[in-house]
C-alpha cells in the first residue's frame, strides 16, 4: 500500500474551478540517529507537558472547583521551562509543546459536550508519538528541515504535493512499529464531480461489509481473522519473554508488525470502497449506529472492531463533503431490517439468524437488501423534508 494517506478535511470552500479544502498528505521518512534522538526527546516533552497540565487541570477543580484555560497552561509551561528540574523542556522546538496544550484543550472540549470520556494521562509505548510544527518551526524547499535540526529529513515522497502548495503544519509521528511518518498540511483544489441522480442506501453487516440498496454485497474480506493465527503465535512467544528484556522488545515489535499490517490493509480497503461510493451516488443514507456499545456483545466483538464501521463513515463523512455530495445518517432506532420495504409492515421480531424472511404481503425479503432499501426510503424523506436528520460527528 502506497504510504499516502488522506486525512480529514479541516475546512473547505468552493471556488470556480473546484473546492478549496485543507488536506493532509502522509508519507514515510527514514531519520538519521541524531535525528531520531532529538525527535524522542520531542515525544517525550510533549508527553509530560500533556500529562502535567492534565494534572493541573484535574487539581484545581478537584480541590478548589477552579477551571484553568488554555492560557494558563500556556503561561504555566513558561515557568515549567524556567524550573531547573525541568528545564530539558527548551531543548525541543517550543511549537510542539504548544500543540500538545491545545490538544489537551481539545479534549477537555469534547468531554464537555459529552462525545468523548475525561482525558486520560498519556503513556509511553502505549499512546502514539507524535510532534506538530507550525510554519515558523519547519522550513521547505524541495525539503522539509525541523526546527533545531541541521539536516532535512530523509522523506520518500511517494506523490508530488499539490502544485504551488505551502504547508501551514507537518506532523511527525512514530508508530507502534518503529516506522516514521510526517504529515504535511496543505491547501488542495478538488475538482468538482458531475452530479448524478443515484442515490444509496447502506446496511451494515457481519457476513458481507455492506449491502447496498440496488441489491449488491459488499464482501467482508476479515482482515484480522486472516491473520489470528500469526498473532496468536507472535503473542505466545511475547508472553514467554522475560520482562524488560532485549527479547521481549524483539517479541514486542513483532506482534506490532502484524497489527499493523492489518491496520494497513484494512484501511487501504475502506479508502477504496468510500471513494467509490461518493464518487458514484449523489446521496448516500447510513444508519447512526452506537458502536461503542454495539462491542459489548462478547460473541460480535471482534468482528464489529474488524468491520470499523465508525472510521468508515468518517471516510464517508469528509470525502462527501469534499466531493459535495450528501451523506444522511438516520436514526439508529429505525426498525429497517424488520420492516417491509415494499407494503411497510413491521415484522414482530427479527433474530440475528433470520437472513430472509416472508412478509404478510408474500414478498421474500433478504433481510439485508431489505434493510439497505428501508436506510435509503428513510434517508431521502429525511434529507428532503429535514426531520430527524443527525448533523455530522465533530
Amino acid at each position: 500500500m502506497a504510504d499516502l494517506v488522506l486525512s480529514d478535511c479541516v475546512a473547505s470552500v468552493w471556488v470556480m474551478a473546484g473546492r478549496v479544502v485543507k488536506r493532509a498528505f502522509k508519507f514515510r521518512f527514514y531519520p538519521t540517529a541524531v535525528q531520531a534522538e532529538q525527535l524522542a526527546r520531542t515525544f517525550g516533552c510533549t508527553r509530560y507537558v500533556y500529562n502535567r497540565a492534565l494534572a493541573e487541570r484535574s487539581r484545581a477543580w478537584s480541590q478548589e472547583q477552579r477551571r484553568v484555560t488554555y492560557a494558563d497552561t500556556s503561561k504555566m509551561l513558561t515557568g515549567w521551562k524556567r524550573d531547573p528540574e525541568t528545564a530539558w523542556l527548551a531543548e525541543p522546538s517550543k511549537g510542539p509543546l504548544q500543540e500538545s496544550l491545545r490538544q489537551l484543550q481539545g479534549a477537555f472540549e469534547r468531554f464537555w459536550r459529552t462525545q468523548t470520556g475525561y482525558p486520560k494521562f498519556k503513556k509511553k509505548g502505549r499512546s502514539k508519538d507524535s510532534a506538530t510544527y507550525y510554519s515558523n518551526c519547519f522550513t521547505r524547499g524541495g525539503q522539509v528541515r525541523l526546527a533545531k535540526q541541521s539536516e532535512p529529513l530523509d522523506i520518500r515522497w511517494s506523490r508530488p504535493l499539490p502544485e504551488g502548495a505551502v504547508p501551514s503544519q507537518v506532523t511527525v509521528s512514530r508508530n507502534a512499529r518503529g516506522q516514521y511518518h510526517i504529515s504535511i498540511l496543505v491547501e488542495d483544489t478538488i475538482a468538482e464531480p458531475p452530479s448524478t441522480d443515484r442515490v444509496v442506501g447502506l446496511d451494515a453487516g457481519i457476513t458481507s461489509l455492506y449491502t447496498l440498496s440496488t441489491g449488491e454485497k459488499i464482501t467482508n474480506p476479515r482482515h484480522e481473522r486472516t491473520d489470528r493465527e500469526r498473532v496468536a503465535k507472535a503473542q505466545r512467544m511475547l508472553a514467554k519473554k522475560q520482562k524488560g528484556s532485549r527479547n521481549r522488545a524483539k517479541a514486542r515489535l513483532k506482534v506490532a508488525k502484524i497489527h499493523g499490517r492489518i491496520a494497513d490493509r484494512r484501511r487501504d480497503y475502506l479508502h477504496t470502497l468510500s471513494t467509490r461510493l461518493v464518487r458514484e451516488n449523489q446521496v448516500i443514507a447510513i444508519e447512526d449506529l452506537s458502536v461503542r456499545n454495539m462491542v459489548k456483545n462478547r460473541s460480535l466483538s471482534r468482528a464489529i472492531s474488524d468491520a470499523s464501521w465508525s472510521e468508515f463513515r468518517s471516510m464517508l463523512e469528509y470525502k462527501a463533503d469534499w466531493y459535495g455530495r450528501r451523506l444522511v445518517a438516520i436514526d439508529r432506532f429505525c426498525p429497517s431490517s424488520k420492516t417491509c420495504s415494499v407494503c411497510g409492515a413491521v415484522a414482530s421480531a427479527m433474530p440475528l439468524n433470520v437472513r430472509e424472511w416472508t412478509c404478510r404481503c408474500g414478498v421474500v425479503h433478504d433481510r439485508d437488501v431489505n434493510a439497505a432499501r428501508n436506510i435509503l426510503a428513510v434517508g431521502l424523506t429525511v434529507a428532503a423534508c429535514g426531520d430527524g436528520v443527525r448533523p455530522p460527528r465533530t
